[in-house]
């Protein structure tokens, strides 16, 4: 048996060195890459099968096959592959560096992962990652078999086997575990490693599992049916068949092969062969989720780049959807059916996180690293892709109604979200958006839908913000809208404002917040001038009421928007409406300083057919200095400021104006003076009881 001895070449030398005497906390990545290896080994003997069908006469089949020999401390590793000759053990293994040596020790230099050994052609030197010396035997249809050993130390031997059983055909790597490795060898780290990095290779993946067998033994006395052989002659019992045999359980331990990637790569087949339950069963395997998926897109894209892609819509939003500490892994990347990462950010925006799935890409290269793939062109074009995809699986989801309702109320979030951040596909996701409306109380609209049932007359969207359906579907702003019979939006989600401020039309359509001023609504020539005659007749009682207010408004003006209310506060057009102050405020980690210049400047605008404020007029045209004018005024002021969706400032001086309300109701003497005392300077004064204008006047 004659062993011959190489050197290896400088740049593998080097390379080993650098996997011993580094530590890597990723160290699983040698089982992948060594499956890897045995994959490609298989792909070249099916190639070389299709011209030569002999080349399988000496195995048929065609699997992986991982032993854990845990006495020995042996890891093996065998294929049915292609095999290697004597020369391609001393090319491969050592002597001919591989362009990609050098490569790949500049790139760990740079700061690039260990992962990424295989892309660089030199794989199995991962090996040494966890052996501390690898055995590889060989047999290809052309040559004898042989063994190739190395400790790393800076030799490898060849020697032609005789002691080994033959393989008939293929490889067998094995590895002698070092001591701190030896949790390779369980079987649950090594099916963990297999599903999470090769689960969908072609070839079944067997494990040699060792389990203990129960087994029945009939035990016979083996003494005393000795003695009857040496001593008597036989004598037969007639009742022996009913006599009962003693049994004796006894364990054994039996060795079977499990193949561990059960699960095949259905999106390699033609998905008009794939039937609903593979699709579910598919879904259940790869995300663990126990309810079916409610919508699946399954893709091939070809041309300049060919990738294959499954995409799932499951029914649920998680809980931890919005965790932005979370790890995200919707979308695997495979190439060739290898697991690269689960948790690449670029592959599809984040406003899409709840969409599972799996890419296969023929280009990429493998295991090519995080820091590479964020410049990856491929990459680029993928996400595009898959972003397309999912608008087109959107649009059928929203055939079904049902279905929609179910998708919507999971994931309505993040669509508003995708307003928000995406403008390439901003007017496509628009269309999925929906919004209880004015006449739409109970069921959700589209903007198309919207659309449809606008008034001639009416030429833009129109809605609002607020709290709850409850706070606004009775607000003053709606009043003019509704006599009108133009339908307004309801928007009274935390998000809807954030989306809607991104959007600004739809259709052609302009998106209009009614709670904002500018304001102009359809009107005709006779409303036009009655309007405007109406704000001669009330601007003594605008500049009066501004003066009592003073910077707590920026203006007093005449409305165009409310019939029945006598007066609201609209906000700045290009500042924060109400909602979206309150929302701010609500901010735990807000910078208080952005409240300042964002909050709007509010406008009052006063209803001139109401009661209240025609008597206010005649008040302020008597007499400009009437202070009751400003009493009520705050009164009035306050009272817009909740009907109008704003929080009140002061809500406790408020409290005490319509307690003196009540008393006045209720004819209850109050000790007047006590109050008007102990009420801050700036503050309006209470009510009065008797004063002939039933308002009591402060100096």
């Amino acid at each position: 048996m004659a062993t011959e001895s190489f050197g290896f070449q400088a740049e593998i030398s080097q390379l080993l060195d650098l996997i011993i005497n580094t530590f890597y906390s990723n160290k699983e990545i040698f089982l992948r890459e060594l499956i890897s290896n045995g994959s490609d080994a298989l792909d070249k003997i099916r190639y070389a099968s299709l011209t030569d069908p002999s080349a399988l006469d000496s195995g048929k089949d065609l699997y992986i096959r991982i032993v854990p020999d845990k006495e020995n401390k042996i890891l093996s590793i065998r294929d049915t592959g292609i095999g290697m000759t004597k020369a391609d053990m001393v090319n491969n293994l050592g002597t001919i560096a591989k362009s990609g040596t050098k490569g790949f020790m500049e790139a760990l230099s740079s700061g690039a992962d260990i992962s990424m050994i295989g892309q660089f052609g030199v794989g199995f030197y991962s090996a040494y990652l966890v052996a501390e010396r690898v055995q590889v035997i060989s047999k290809h249809n052309d040559d004898e078999q042989y063994i190739w050993e190395s400790a790393a130390g800076g030799t490898f031997t060849i020697t032609t086997d005789t002691i080994n059983p033959p393989l008939g055909r293929g490889s067998e790597i094995r590895l002698y575990l070092k001591e701190d490795q030896l949790e390779y060898l369980e079987e649950k780290k090594i099916k963990d490693i297999v599903k999470k990095h090769s689960e969908f290779i072609s070839y079944p993946i067997q494990l040699a599992v060792t389990k203990e067998v129960e087994k029945v033994r009939v035990e016979d006395d083996e003494e005393e049916v000795k003695e009857d052989e040496e001593d008597k002659p036989k004598i037969e019992e007639v009742d022996d068949e009913d006599k009962p045999k003693k049994t004796k359980k006894i364990k054994e331990k039996e060795v079977s092969n499990e193949e561990l990637n059960k699960t095949k790569p259905i999106w390699t087949r033609n998905p008009s062969d794939i039937t609903a339950e593979e699709y579910a069963a598919f879904y259940k395997s790869l995300t663990n989720d126990w309810e079916e998926h409610l919508a699946v897109k399954h893709f091939s894209v070809e041309g300049q780049l060919e990738f294959k892609a499954i995409l799932f819509i499951p029914k649920r939003a998680p809980f931890d959807l919005f965790e932005t500490k979370k790890k995200r892994n919707n979308i695997k990347l495979y190439v060739r059916r290898v697991f690269i990462m689960d948790d690449c950010e670029d592959l599809i925006p984040e406003y899409l996180n709840f969409v599972k799935g799996i890419v296969d890409s023929e280009d990429l290269p493998l295991n090519i690293s995080r820091e590479t793939l964020q410049q990856n062109k491929i990459l680029k074009v993928i996400r595009k892709n898959l972003v397309k995809k999912c608008m087109d699986l959107f649009s059928e989801i929203a055939e079904d109604k049902d279905n929609f309702n179910k998708f919507y109320e999971a994931f309505g979030k993040n669509i508003k979200l995708g307003i928000h951040e995406d403008t390439q596909n901003r007017s496509k996701l628009a269309e999925f958006l929906r919004f209880y409306s004015t006449k739409s109380a109970e069921e959700q609209t589209s903007l198309k839908d919207y659309i449809t049932r606008m008034p001639e007359v009416q030429k833009n969207i129109y809605y609002l913000t607020g709290e709850s359906l409850s706070s606004v579907k009775d607000s003053p702003f709606l009043e003019v809208l509704k006599k009108k019979g133009f339908e307004v939006l309801l928007l009274v989600d935390p998000i809807d404002e954030y989306a809607i401020t991104q959007l600004k039309e739809f259709d052609g359509k302009k998106l209009i917040c009614v709670s904002k001023e500018g304001l102009e609504l359809e009107e005709t020539d006779e409303e036009k001038t009655q309007r405007e005659e109406e704000a001669k007749q009330f601007e003594d009682l605008c500049k009066a009421v501004k003066d009592a207010l003073g910077d707590k408004v920026e203006k007093v003006v005449v409305s165009n928007r409310i019939s029945d209310s006598p007066c609201v506060l609209v906000t700045g057009q290009f500042g924060w409406s109400s909602n979206m102050e309150r929302i701010m405020k609500a901010q735990a980690l807000r910078d208080s300083s952005m409240s300042s210049y964002m909050a709007s400047k509010k406008t009052l605008e006063l209803n001139p057919h109401n009661p209240i404020v025609k008597e206010l007029r005649k008040k302020v045209a008597e007499d400009k200095a009437d202070k009751s004018v400003r009493d009520l005024t705050f009164l009035l002021f306050e009272t817009a400021l909740l009907t109008s969706g704003f929080s009140l400032d002061d809500p406790t001086s408020f409290a005490k104006r319509i307690h003196r309300m009540i008393s006045l109701g209720l004819d209850v003497d109050d000790e007047e003076e006590e109050v008007a005392a102990a009420a801050s300077a700036d503050a309006p004064p209470p009510l009065e009881s008797a004063s002939a204008s039933a308002m009591e006047e402060i100096d």
